[in-house]
């Protein structure tokens, strides 16, 4: 904010970019399919890595144990030689450093990558060598790298590696002393260049590495299909629920299998019922209010408009609007209540005796009107059910016998058991129903077309609320003729309890 003026204040709009946001906006354009490739793609990954380096660490180890077990067996032998050996010219033990290395070599069979020199010391130069003839795959061979040779003559210890530029050098060395002790005069060394070796490791190591990158390519393929197949319920659940609209809820996932996935479909195909329903309710309501408003508004208008200065027109005119406002009310009343039949706390059932529920409808039945009231049976049980909606809806189907029926004519009420059913009922001497108006009668603002209704002056929403009570309870209503003429309405509750 920036001030001018007279300090006025002036408030200047800017767009800012926040990166968090952004960097949230970039996150959520990643799919969650290609998120789970690359998770899988990622420990996959790591362990065919793992598996190589292991195989490759275990084959180096390997290397090295034979390496060592083959200097070791070398070392051995001459010095077994040395210690049991006879001279083939004399018969006798050797008692010459360079007669002895002499025969030794001429008795042993090196393998491909091993050297076996003997080093006899000369003076005023390096220890001369007493080599096998024969060609090594090396580039630079121990019998030819003169100040390899002297390093390992001179050193103090029995075996050790020696590391060249031309490359590594694995060997083992027996001294041969003179005879009272001293420096050697002459030693033994076994070589091994394990390049080769080392070599085959890392050619394993390589093929693991191409075979774990073809499995990497095969499973992105594998991977990518199975995801697209596992996360196709979520796209189209994304995709219903963007072209849902107020006026289409018509649209449904299709399930398929019994999975996770299949469940989530399930849900939110439920969760598309209840909405489609609450707004069909909202829309029944506003349209069911909206035209039989329409009426009583229209009069209540029409009679203010014409009122004029007579007291007794007035009182009329008052009368008259006092009585539409009432209908209206009663109305609204009866609207909202099938709206919060929908809702799940439309009834709250509890244990009742039906007993004394049913002889309570017929004390207060008793009052809507001068009929011949009988209380014709009781179900002596006890069931889970909401008693006031009952009662409710038990009034009504008497209200409504009331007003098809004369003084005098006779309304029985009562109750009784069924099996694992309860049924509650009304039953009257009037006209009764025609057969194509039993269904008709208990749609809103309905009536029959002939006998049954002329007499009513309600709206025609008293035996929709007897059903939705009904249905509240998991029941439903049932109309039959009554023996002798008449109707008889059944409340069946299927769900009730004992």
């Amino acid at each position: 904010m920036t001030t001018t003026g007279a300090g006025t204040p002036r408030t200047t709009d800017r767009t800012t970019t926040d990166p968090t946001t952004r960097a949230d906006g970039v996150r959520r354009r990643i799919s969650a399919r290609v998120r789970i490739l690359l998770w899988l793609l990622f420990v996959m990954a790591v362990a065919f890595a793992s598996v190589a380096m292991t195989t490759r660490s275990f084959l180096l180890r390997d290397v090295d144990d034979r390496i060592s077990g083959l200097l070791s067996q070398e070392a051995g032998e001459f010095a077994n030689f040395e210690d049991r050996g006879f001279d083939p010219e004399t018969g006798r033990p050797f008692t010459d450093p360079d007669r002895l290395l002499r025969v030794f070599l001429e008795r042993q069979y090196a393998d491909p990558d091993e050297e076996l020199i003997g080093l006899v010391a000369r003076r005023g130069g390096g220890p001369a060598q007493i080599i096998q003839p024969r060609d090594l795959p090396v580039a630079l061979p121990l019998h030819r790298d003169a100040d390899a040779r002297r390093r390992i003559f001179a050193s103090p210890d029995a075996s050790g590696v020696l590391r060249r530029p031309e490359g590594e050098i694995r060997w083992a060395k027996v001294p041969v002393a003179r005879h009272g002790g001293g420096d050697p005069e002459a030693a033994f060394v076994v070589a091994f260049h394990p390049e080769r070796e080392v070599a085959r490791v890392d050619e394993v190591f390589r093929v693991l590495l191409a075979i774990s990158g073809v499995a990497l390519l095969l499973t992105t393929g594998i991977g990518w299909a199975v995801a697209g197949r596992i996360l196709q319920p979520v796209r189209l659940v994304r995709t219903a629920a963007a072209q849902l609209t107020e006026q289409d809820l018509t649209r449904r996932i299709p399930v398929r299998g019994h999975d996770d996935i299949a469940a989530l479909a399930e849900t939110f195909n439920a969760m598309l019922d209840r909405m489609e329903r609450a707004f069909a309710t909202q829309r029944q309501f506003v349209d069911d209010a909206g035209h039989e408003l329409r009426t009583p508004i229209t009069i209540v208008r029409g009679h203010l408009e014409l009122m004029g200065d007579d007291p007794a027109e007035r009182e009329e005119t008052v009368r008259l609007v006092t009585d539409e406002l009432d209908r209206m009310s009663r109305i609204v009343e009866d609207l909202l209540l099938l709206a919060k039949a929908e809702r799940p706390d439309f009834v709250t059932p509890e244990p009742v005796q039906l007993a004394e529920l049913t002889a309570d409808v017929y004390v207060k039945a008793r009052t809507l009107g001068e009929r011949d009231w009988q209380l014709t049976g009781t179900a002596d049980r006890e069931a889970e059910l909401d008693p006031q909606r009952i009662t409710q809806a038990m009034v009504q189907l008497a209200q409504n016998a009331v007003q098809h029926t004369t003084t005098g004519e006779t309304i029985r009420i009562g109750s009784r058991a069924q099996g694992s059913r309860i049924e509650l009922y009304v039953a009257d001497s009037g006209p009764g129903v025609r057969p194509q108006d039993r269904e008709l009668i208990f749609e809103r603002f309905r009536r029959g077309t002939s006998r049954r209704g002329s007499r009513g002056s309600g709206a025609g929403l008293g035996l929709s609320i007897v059903r939705a009570i009904a249905e509240g309870h998991g029941g439903h209503v049932r109309l039959h003729d009554t023996e002798g003429g008449g109707a008889t309405f059944v409340l069946i509750l299927e769900e009730a309890r004992t």
